[in-house]
């Protein structure tokens, strides 16, 4: 099993920045593919982007335009999603999943384990 813990969330006004973070436990993340989705009230789970073993980012590219990058640091098993220029319509749950798969997939079903979520709200 892999716990996974999100942590960074928050209230913030449009144009600002927020870092979250992912802390894995149980397992390492080094071998794991690791995502972040996202969850409006009232839409589907969308998928923001993830980081691969070779610490390579995969980003929507569509809703995040540049604005959000993905890191992590192996050595904590932590994930990171920063997050700038942010506005009211990245307001919604921001979930980390992790995938034992060599690549990417922007499906959330393909993912094994998942986090609790955590808020983030952006005010106009």
């Amino acid at each position: 099993q892999m716990q996974l813990v999100e942590s960074g969330g928050g209230l913030v006004q449009a144009g600002g920045s927020l870092r979250l973070s992912c802390a894995a436990s149980g397992r390492t993340i080094t071998n794991w593919i690791t995502a972040w989705f996202r969850q409006a009230p009232g839409k589907a789970r969308e998928f923001v982007g993830a980081i691969n073993r070779s610490g390579e980012n995969e980003m929507n590219t569509d809703s995040v335009k540049g604005r959000f990058t993905i890191s992590r640091d192996n050595a904590k098993d932590t994930m990171y999603l920063q997050m700038n220029d942010l506005n009211p319509k990245d307001t919604a749950v921001y979930y980390c999943a992790a995938r034992y798969m060599p690549c990417v997939s922007r499906n959330s079903i393909e993912y094994k384990f998942w986090g609790q979520g955590t808020h983030v709200t952006v005010s106009s």
